[in-house]
């Protein structure tokens, strides 16, 4: 899965991640990637206290308006904050 990748460039440059999906709540030994995460819930205040959230799959069940009001930094990599551009503005990177 790309998202694995993701997360092993993320971890090995330094950074702390967590995720959240719906359909995976935990993580376990995933072709080459040892990730042992367990997915988080996707609050206001979850989402406020990350530096960036990164968005590598579109899923319905994510509430992206929310996302879009108390994210810091959004990294988009699927096209899923389209109707939430004029929100994001300047805190919205579309990669």
């Amino acid at each position: 899965s790309p998202s694995f990748e993701l997360i092993k460039i993320l971890e090995d440059r330094g950074g702390e991640v967590e995720y959240s999906d719906p359909h995976i709540p935990e993580t376990s030994r995933v072709r080459r990637h040892d990730l042992k995460m367990t997915s988080i819930e996707l609050t206001p205040e979850s989402i406020a206290s990350f530096d960036c959230i990164l968005v590598s799959t579109n899923h319905t069940a994510f509430d992206y308006a929310m996302v879009a009001e108390h994210a810091k930094l959004v990294v988009d990599t699927r096209d899923a904050m389209r109707d939430h551009h004029d929100d994001l503005g300047d805190r919205l990177v579309l990669a």
